[in-house]
């Protein structure tokens, strides 16, 4: 191979790399400018990000750790020790990467934008206080504190109801025939029953005719009778043997529904058994704070003619215009308005100024603020002061619809990667390495002209960017480009480029540069002709209101707009539940859902559905990881490591043993090494230094133990199978048509880079979601079919959206239709069909501005789309 393109960068301040081996990079040595936005490109698996942020970013933080005391690092999660042989130049680095946000509810955009720490201290020091309540301090403001925190609901804002309708759902039916869905399945609810047999209960006849005596003490009692139970009898049976005082099969004891939930959702480990439960929890709103988190006291205090609940309640936006008087000096209020503190009148305020009026309209008694003495209107001017500039700051990221009081597990990566930035832009730090991943990830192109300006203003403060990215305008706008390539795994690890962008066009290697200087416009496919229409009327959910909207069947259906204009609540959320609930299909329980379980508090979908009987199946592929331990993997989850199993337990060595199939699963204590218990390393605290996960000493890193490793099928044992990529094990499975078909889909999806006993946890969210696309290819396509993706390109490159086009447009041609929320203007260009949702974010979004095919959307007068598209269709 030709010797990489590089060229020397023309500033003496120069990050200069050499022998870098983190994970597949090939002994690679490069010189990156410093005070520069410089942008790491290749193929997904390329080892881009290997070198930004394994190699890079973590030997900057090394360093930077070292100069600590032995106790701090304690406190501070490491990322370890890159395999380099030197960096010279390196500064300072901060790291902002693409990562779901915390699991804790009590998690917040205030939170992790430390808004909520200025906001506590406004009314605490500036606030409009009733007569003769004592000064409450910033605590006392906090949700998450016991002084501050709601007594009834304990800042949660919302308290739980379990009632006979949400655990009785279906009263027709009798008690053998599970009427009472809440509680467990199998023989747990068996059990449940048969004690209320032994005690005398109908369990044969409709719920409903039940006495009402009888249906309150089975669901609510909290008496524990324990009782012998006859398995397998007759009510008349039992009876009989209970007349005779027949030994019985056990003693049982009785728990009454509403305790079984309460008690499990409480004490359960199990996320999956805690999402059951939660299904029969209703969620209302606290009666005593109005859902505001906090206590009366807390509650009485006003500022801008509001509480601080209703305040955090209100898009950051109108939160801003809120303070904005306060900050330029100007301290008017109605007259009575800190005594407002209902819901009614408070909702009233939110929705004035989230609809861009003023909080104080509605009262024509505007007079200064009796007891804001002058202390108090310099501290209150100073903090609405910074709490706009900062509001400024996210606004001007495309963030200003988002809440203040919006729990971080239902934010994006990009949208939390995003307000981490924020908080770096106002840090005004110099001389430092900014090392993002996809930024652009989740973002409009509309969105991304403000990126494109914060992470400027970053790099005119004397940083540099590292950014790991797919996006071609950002690597346009780049000043210097480090190509990564030329394939994924195994087969990239190298620099094909290092210098400006234009210099890429004439690297033949490169997967990047036909991208990156293509003609967009020319010929376009012609869009399909769709076989019918799916439509939804009157959908009701989040910021959509009373929304129509229409899908064309038998097509490649696109949805776009701005970040928070509603896509995904048309889309993933009210399309999917509502066809769900046509097909009769109850929410997905899975157990790799990391999201902390919660009652059924959020809202529902409320809609009509039509056109919908031409739909047979939902698949809905989204970007939840596929396990949330290393003992999930790429095999396991396709079923193709059964196949494989399947085939060592039939060599004549396994049989002559006695080897099951079990044998040959590393989660079975039979096979598997019991030193690490299947893992194949154990965890090593070092205290103060980076803990270290080293191989096994026994089986060094193999999984299995020694007898199981003698079986071999073909020359390689099961261990080795595993640590093939996709692309090696093809070759490997040949003339195995059941291994065959799992791992050509992977390939065809870009993903043959895998290795397939590739953990789980290390698995971007792109990456699961076409693992879960391979996954359901492998199925026979009947048609009839809908599915349905959630920002499928997501971490992809250019070359491997192609791929992933390729099949999802196969899907279309095999009778089946697919939906997809997504940003980036190449898919959209090819779709069939295109809905954009807008104008705007949040509230000022959540309406369909523009739909037809792509060519007649960039026409369009309204939307932010239109313009963006017209580079296509010219």
């Amino acid at each position: 191979m030709n010797k990489p393109a590089r060229r020397t960068p023309p500033s003496t301040a120069v990050v200069r790399v050499r022998g870098a081996r983190e994970h597949n990079l090939k002994n690679v040595d490069v010189d990156i400018p410093r005070d520069a936005l410089v942008v790491f490109s290749g193929i997904s698996g390329s080892g881009k990000s290997s070198l930004a942020f394994g190699t890079l970013y973590a030997e900057a933080q090394r360093r930077y750790l070292e100069s600590l005391s032995p106790y701090a690092r304690r406190l501070i999660d490491q990322v370890g020790v890159p395999d380099v042989d030197a960096i010279e130049g390196l500064p300072p680095a901060v790291a902002l990467q693409q990562q779901r946000g915390t699991a804790s509810v009590r998690s917040s955009v205030g939170s992790v934008t430390t808004l909520s720490s200025l906001l506590r201290m406004l009314y605490s020091r500036a606030g409009t206080y009733p007569a003769r309540q004592p000064m409450l301090y910033a605590e006392d403001f906090s949700p998450n504190t016991p002084q501050g925190a709601c007594p009834n609901c304990h800042g949660l804002g919302y308290v739980y109801e379990v009632t006979e309708q949400s655990m009785v759902p279906d009263p027709s039916l009798s008690i053998r025939e599970r009427a009472i869905a809440a509680w467990p399945p199998a023989w747990h609810g068996q059990n449940q029953r048969d004690i209320l047999v032994t005690l005398g209960y109908d369990v044969d006849v409709p719920w409903r005719d039940l006495p009402k005596k009888q249906r309150d003490w089975i669901l609510f009692t909290e008496e524990q009778p324990v009782v012998p139970v006859y398995a397998g009898f007759t009510p008349a049976e039992t009876r009989a043997a209970l007349r005779r005082k027949e030994e019985p099969s056990y003693m049982g004891t009785f728990s009454g529904a509403r305790r079984y939930v309460l008690h499990t959702f409480a004490t359960t480990q199990s996320a999956m058994m805690k999402k059951r439960v939660a299904r029969y929890m209703i969620g209302t709103e606290c009666p005593v704070c109005d859902g505001r988190r906090l206590k009366r006291e807390a509650l009485s205090v006003t500022f801008a003619g509001m509480d601080i609940g209703t305040l955090s309640q209100l898009p950051l936006s109108a939160m801003a215009q809120a303070l904005r008087p306060a900050a330029e000096g100007h301290f008017e209020a109605p007259a009575g308005t800190a005594a407002r503190s209902r819901s009614a009148g408070r909702q009233a305020t939110a929705k004035r100024v989230a609809a861009g009026g003023n909080a104080h309209a509605g009262g024509s008694d505007v007079r200064r603020t009796p007891d804001l003495s002058e202390e108090k209107r310099i501290a209150a001017q100073r903090i609405a002061h910074d709490l706009v500039e900062r509001i400024g700051t996210l606004q001007s990221l495309g963030l200003g619809y988002l809440s203040m009081d919006r729990a971080t597990p239902t934010l994006s990566p990009g949208e939390l990667q995003r307000l981490r930035l924020a908080t770096q832009i106002r840090s005004s730090l110099f001389g430092v390495v900014y090392v993002l991943d996809e930024p652009t990830a989740g973002l409009h192109p509309a969105d991304g002209e403000a990126l494109y300006d914060a992470l400027a203003q970053l790099k005119a403060g004397g940083n540099t960017l590292f950014v790991v990215e797919h996006d071609l305008e950002m690597l346009r706008r780049a000043d210097w480009l480090v190509d990564v390539g030329p394939g994924a795994g195994q087969h990239g690890g190298q620099v094909l480029y290092s210098g400006p962008p234009d210099g890429l066009r004439t690297i033949k290697a490169s997967a990047t540069a036909p991208y990156l200087f293509q003609d967009a416009a020319g010929p376009r496919r012609t869009p399909r002709a769709p076989s019918g229409w799916l439509g939804l009327r009157g959908v009701h959910r989040n910021n959509l209101h009373g929304v129509d909207a229409r899908f064309p069947l038998g097509a490649f259906t696109a949805v776009t707009g701005v970040s928070g204009s509603g896509k995904s609540s048309l889309v993933s959320q009210a399309l999917v539940e509502l066809v769900g609930e046509h097909l009769g299909q109850e929410p997905v329980i899975e157990e790799t859902d990391t999201d902390l379980p919660q009652p059924s508090r959020i809202e529902r979908t409320r809609g009509r559905l039509n056109g919908a009987k031409a739909i047979k199946r939902l698949v809905n592929v989204d970007q939840k990881p596929i396990g949330r331990t290393p003992r999930s993997n790429l095999a396991t989850y396709t079923g193709l490591f059964d196949h494989v199993r399947r085939l060592f337990a039939g060599t004549r060595s396994a049989k002559a043993r006695r080897y099951s199939v079990g044998r040959f699963s590393f989660n079975v204590a039979a096979g598997r090494c019991e030193t690490c218990e299947g893992e194949g390393f154990v965890h090593v605290e070092l205290l103060f230094m980076p803990s270290v996960y080293a191989p096994c000493p026994t089986c060094h890193g193999q999984r299995y133990n020694a007898k199981t490793l003698e079986v071999q099928w073909n020359g390689r044992n099961i261990a080795q199978v595993l640590a093939m990529t996709v692309e090696e094990a093809l070759a490997f499975f040949a003339e195995e048509p059941p291994v065959q078909r799992p791992l050509q889909l992977l390939r065809d999806i870009g993903l043959g880079y895998l290795r397939l006993g590739q953990p789980a946890t290390e698995l971007s969210g792109g990456e699961a979601q076409r693992i879960k696309l391979a996954t359901e290819l492998q199925r026979s396509q009947h048609g009839n079919s809908l599915y349905v993706l959630d920002e499928p390109t997501t971490g992809l490159h250019p070359a491997d959206v192609d791929k992933l086009m390729t099949q999802l447009h196969g899907l279309v041609d095999a009778g089946n239709t697919v939906v997809v929320v997504e940003h980036d203007l190449r898919v959209v260009a090819d779709a069939d069909w295109v809905i954009d949702v807008g104008p705007g974010a949040g509230e000022e979004g959540g309406r369909i501005v523009a739909e037809g095919t792509p060519a007649q959307v960039s026409r369009a007068r309204q939307g932010a789309t239109a313009r963006y598209l017209r580079r296509w269709f010219p």
